[in-house]
């Protein structure tokens, strides 16, 4: 896996993925930036949120479930010192489908946890990372 970091001006920077695909970060203005793009620490925690969310969709639909949508918010906390390290991050997933076997949907979220995702691993070695979940429909 390779990508890349371009400095465009100010605090703001394009990261090119090795896929293709182009994403703007900026600082906010307090730090030079001109708040044109999510902050390069947003950019980990929606990485976690795309990993674990693609684990737990493609565990689900190979089970059967009948899912209409799938949503994971996440809230963290850093240290006060520098480095400025995650120190507790919650996956709050809100899955929606029909007659969905809650069983099936924790088992989803929990090997995605504990096996699948990397990102969530990964961050795991300097925070604390919980879960939960709730059900529509």
């Amino acid at each position: 896996m390779k990508t890349r970091v371009k400095w465009l001006d100010n605090m703001s920077f394009v990261g090119e993925s090795g896929s293709g695909h182009s994403i703007v970060m900026d600082g906010p203005p307090e730090f030079g930036g001109r708040n044109l793009g999510v902050r390069p620490m947003e950019m980990l925690l929606l990485g976690l949120g795309g990993c674990a969310s693609f684990d737990v969709v493609s565990m689900l639909k190979k089970s059967k479930q009948d899912l209409i949508d799938c949503e994971v918010e996440i809230t963290a906390e850093r240290a006060d010192e520098e480095p400025k390290v995650f120190t507790k991050i919650h996956l709050h997933f809100v899955i929606s489908g029909n007659d969905l076997s809650d069983k099936r949907v924790a088992r989803a979220i929990e090997l995605s946890a504990e096996k699948y995702c990397s990102a969530s691993i990964m961050l795991g070695k300097t925070a604390t990372v919980t879960h939960d979940y709730e059900l529509i429909g």
